[in-house]
């Protein structure tokens, strides 16, 4: 949608030198924040027993972790627009050691809720913001392949993290555990230094001249509301700086734009089935009585998986067959995830949950890969900041309500079944719902095009006669 969403970052993204670093910090720093609060699922079961409490409020553990992360979101606009990403992420890693390090001597469930969920909950808030923000200042024509390996350090790191857990439960207990798992996520912070500022000195590319004038006629109507804005009396002046203060940090001119809405609608929706089955998977395989390595290995597998999958989703979202219709590859990916969990339950024994954590996996890494890309489409880099802090501020709810709400489904029925097939269900319709709208979307975009060409041309022609009667006129005083 890139008629929708120009890319005004007020300078040209090198798409390539330091970008490739800035990746590779993203890809730490995006892996952390993503891949942690499911780690941590390895030691639900021990700590339900050791607490003596529900499926329903162990879940809460994990879902006020990401939905801190989610409702930190605007804080970390705010802060990355303020200070840039580097020092941001680098504050963020020390939260969520200093959360880790503190829950180890938690006494309570609710200890635990304040110092992983909350504090390291935040932590990972100032880690996933700036990441995401500061691959659009130094990517453009690669930025869905540069997202794309950037998203996949989740899976990396789960993948890393799940049989990691198991070793350090078995050998320290979730104590130390934890306070091992402290000192490992401070690596958050190399990753931040990696996250250097963009030059943004850097002049644009020559345009061509049909971009010329359409760049001539927006340096004129500048030069209008420069002059109109000398008009403006003190009173009026001191509101318009207001404006533009908070406009600055958070844009609520979002609410207006046909494409936010419609991913903010959807998704709202769709995270209401989008973390439990990870949150769950490893304690569904042990309540089908699979011992403990054999369910932290499923992680593994989904992680493996969706390690691959990310940045081939990338690759091929940044084709040229699928770039100019991506919001259709994301309805295609959260639809596949809706269809997987509605299967899971027909799959029988260890094999039927490797199978569905491979499907699962494939799905899952389609989604992750495209879910910030999708929305820089829509609004574009220069708008893209306040929209993730608008975004996950309001899918905190979903966040926090989803795992739990799944996890009283188990304490209600006893099984995992229909767990599951409520998550399908609140995948498939947002799925569904992004196909349609995306549609009239597109079609609504072409239209608005096409008038503006029709515009476009009119003035031309216009401009061309009033010339010609120009000279035309010139003439007459001339033989005159």
């Amino acid at each position: 949608m890139g008629h929708a969403a120009a890319t005004k970052v007020g300078h040209t993204p090198p798409d390539g030198g330091w970008g490739w670093a800035v990746v590779f910090g993203s890809f730490i720093s995006i892996g952390f924040s993503y891949a942690f609060p499911k780690s941590l699922t390895i030691y639900f079961k021990e700590i339900q027993e050791y607490f003596s409490v529900s499926y329903s409020e162990i879940a809460w553990l994990s879902s006020v972790m990401l939905a801190s992360m989610y409702a930190g979101g605007p804080v970390s606009s705010v802060l990355v627009n303020r200070f840039g990403s580097r020092p941001v992420v680098m504050v963020g890693g020390l939260m969520v050691s200093a959360g880790m390090v503190l829950a180890s001597f938690g006494q309570t469930i609710m200890h635990l809720y304040l110092c992983v969920g909350v504090i390291g909950g935040f932590g990972l808030a100032l880690n996933l913001q700036p990441a995401l923000t500061i691959i659009g200042t130094y990517f453009k024509v690669k930025r869905p392949m540069a997202n794309g390996l950037a998203m996949a350090g989740s899976p990396v790191i789960l993948f890393t993290l799940a049989p990691l857990n198991q070793f350090l439960f078995d050998s320290f207990g979730w104590r130390g555990s934890f306070l091992i798992l402290g000192s490992i996520v401070l690596n958050c912070c190399v990753a931040g230094a990696l996250m250097r500022p963009v030059d943004k000195n850097t002049q644009p590319k020559a345009e061509p001249p049909e971009r010329n004038k359409a760049s001539a006629v927006e340096a004129a109507a500048s030069d209008t509301s420069e002059q109109s804005a000398d008009l403006l009396t003190g009173e009026n002046q001191d509101e318009s700086k207001r404006q533009g203060c908070l406009r600055r940090f958070i844009d609520l001119s979002l609410f207006k734009h046909r494409g936010f809405l419609i991913y903010l609608i959807g998704n709202v929706v769709m995270f209401f089935g989008f973390f439990a089955p990870v949150v769950f998977m490893a304690p569904y395989a042990k309540h089908q009585g699979i011992d403990e390595y054999s369910a932290a290995f499923l992680l593994s597998i989904f992680a493996l998986v969706d390690m691959f999958m990310r940045p081939l989703t990338g690759f091929i979202g940044n084709s040229k067959w699928i770039r100019p219709r991506i919001q259709y590859f994301f309805s295609f990916a959260v639809s596949f995830n809706g269809v997987c969990h509605l299967l899971c339950p027909l799959l029988p024994g260890y094999a039927g949950l490797v199978t569905y954590a491979v499907i699962f996996g494939l799905a899952f890494g389609m989604v992750c890969a495209l879910l910030f890309e999708v929305l820089m489409d829509l609004v574009g880099a220069h708008r893209f900041s306040s929209a993730v802090g608008l975004v996950t501020i309001i899918e905190c709810g979903p966040v926090l309500l989803g795992p739990p709400l799944s996890g009283a489904l188990v304490d209600i029925y006893g099984e995992y079944k229909s767990m599951y097939y409520a998550c399908g269900v609140f995948m498939l319709v947002p799925g569904i719902y992004f196909f349609i709208m995306h549609y009239f979307n597109y079609k609504k975009l072409a239209e608005e095009q096409r008038q503006s060409v029709a515009v476009g041309l009119r003035t031309c022609e216009e401009a061309v006669k009033l010339k010609t009667g120009q000279d035309g006129n010139t003439a007459h005083e001339t033989d005159g």
